[in-house]
């Protein structure tokens, strides 16, 4: 499969993140298209990025992708004032980045520790910075109570990855964050749902 042929999320992803490398902004892919890479693939429209972005990246960042994306210099500034995030609309696909920022947050800044290289497409040869299989549990589990417990995509993700990585998650460091984060509750019921079949 060409480049041009690749799926339009993966392409997308693949662009930011090599504009992300180039300009030396840790980063790492989370979100659906993690899950997908750790447990049951599915289509997802939209790609979660965080990364350590700081002030001097600004402008070098808003340069390389104002051609190809809409982003607004002002949600970037906004979003390094506040720690929080932003994103970039590609105009020639529709799909929206949100780049969330590592910030002050303890959980972000270890998952960025960790974060693993993974080849996300295989011909052509891609390969792309993406969230550890623990962190990407924990943090869809934190989205779903978030979301009022309803998200069934998110409840699936969980449990896909649960299932396929099965003995190789590392236990420990699930149950460090999980009390942390909130989630204990929902990390013993998928667990236990996901042994059910």
């Amino acid at each position: 499969m060409a480049p041009d042929q690749l799926p339009d999320p993966v392409a997308v992803a693949l662009a930011v993140a090599s504009v992300f490398e180039r300009l030396g902004i840790p980063y790492f892919a989370g979100g659906s298209l993690a899950s997908s890479l750790h447990g049951e693939p599915r289509s997802t429209v939209d790609v979660d990025l965080v990364a350590d972005l700081r002030p001097d990246h600004v402008a070098p960042l808003l340069a390389a992708l104002q051609s190809e994306y809409y982003v607004s210099e002002v949600a970037v500034r906004e979003a390094l004032r506040f720690g929080t995030s932003f994103n970039a609309i590609h105009f020639a696909t529709a799909v929206k980045v949100d780049v969330y920022l590592v910030a002050q947050d303890p959980f972000n800044a270890e998952r960025l520790a960790y974060r693993q290289r993974m080849q996300v497409w295989a011909d052509p040869p891609a390969e792309l910075f993406v969230d550890t299989a623990e962190y990407t549990v924990l943090r869809k589990l934190e989205w779903y109570r978030r979301g009022g417990e309803v998200s069934e995509r998110q409840w699936r993700d969980v449990l896909g990855v649960l299932r396929v990585k099965g003995d190789s998650l590392d236990q420990a460091r699930l149950n460090t964050w999980a009390p942390r984060l909130g989630v204990a509750d929902l990390l013993a019921q998928a667990r236990e749902e996901a042994q059910q079949r």
